[in-house]
């Protein structure tokens, strides 16, 4: 087996198309064909499925060809150890956000890495963060940036910023009366989410107050669609604070501040915990720092560069 057979296969897994991936990789499809068939012998094993259409691996051709990303990442980084701080910074960098944070930080990772680093080529991805970590994890994506506590012992967390919740009110909702709104008083009254699709809360899911959190009900979707919702049906909903700036000034009077308890929660990078790129880790800090209030960085990312 061989690192150019992990090349091969991952290449038809992107590409479903043994035809395809042999243009991608260079090669007639007999070769690619007789290269992938020699590493199924030496296996013993079928990796792909070639009745399927379009071609898909096998149960055991899944596992193998995720073991492959890891290896070829892997091997990656013994290449990036030997190269200067420089030359790392060039090269693709592939992000994955939640949909909560990527309006707040796409805009300006772009501008500051396309001003400062232009030889990286950045891609960014919204997901959910249980997407994000088997990206993490299978060498899919190179960091996540989502909500923590992230509590896996594969991954390194780095914390980012830290931001409170606000009520949006729609006007014709008695709260909009109000200075600031009481925990409590949100659940007794329309609350729009958005978990498994859009939708308004159901009050028999909160078994605990104090147990309720943003991102329990709020899995994916654009904050601005959860404004015009509250606009055209009434109700409330909670953003976060990173996102009043990207409001109309005319939609900010119905904003309200949460009060006890004040919702909050920290957004973190993560990492592999064999990451090594040290430069684009600290690039993308000092891009986060540059997008996002100081008054909301955490106290590590603002001691100055990260080691790993």
């Amino acid at each position: 087996m061989t690192l150019q057979q992990l090349r091969y296969i991952v290449a038809i897994d992107n590409h479903r198309h043994f035809g395809k991936a042999a243009e991608a990789s260079g090669l007639t499809q007999s070769t690619l064909s007789l290269m992938v068939k020699k590493m199924e012998d030496e296996l013993d094993v079928m990796i792909f499925d070639r009745n399927a259409h379009p071609v898909a691996p096998t149960e055991i051709g899944r596992k193998i060809i995720d073991q492959a990303k890891v290896v070829l990442y892997n091997v990656g980084q013994i290449s990036e150890m030997t190269r200067s701080e420089k030359d790392t910074l060039s090269g693709p960098l592939k992000i994955a956000l939640i949909s909560t944070v990527s309006p707040v930080l796409i805009p300006g990772l772009f501008k500051y890495i396309g001003e400062r680093y232009p030889s990286i080529s950045l891609h960014t991805e919204e997901m959910l963060s249980g997407t994000i970590k088997e990206k993490l994890k299978k060498a899919e994506v190179d960091m996540g940036i989502m909500a923590g506590p992230i509590d896996d012992e594969d991954l390194l967390e780095i914390p980012l910023y830290h931001e409170s919740f606000l009520a949006y009110v729609s006007q014709d909702n008695p709260a909009f009366a109000q200075e600031d709104i009481r925990m409590e008083t949100i659940f007794s009254q329309p609350v729009w989410i958005i978990r498994d699709g859009l939708r308004l809360l159901d009050f028999s899911e909160i078994e605990n107050q104090k147990e309720v959190t943003y991102d329990r009900f709020f899995e994916g979707g654009r904050v601005g669609i959860l404004i015009q919702v509250v606009n055209d049906n009434g109700g409330l909903t909670i953003i976060p604070e990173t996102h009043t700036g990207l409001i109309m000034y005319s939609q900010q009077k119905c904003l309200r501040p949460i009060v006890d308890p004040v919702p909050s929660r920290t957004i973190s990078l993560a990492v592999r915990n064999d990451y090594i790129h040290e430069a684009k880790l600290n690039a993308i800090v000092e891009a986060v720092k540059s997008i996002i209030p100081g008054n909301l960085l955490d106290n590590v990312i603002r001691k100055g560069r990260l080691s790993l």
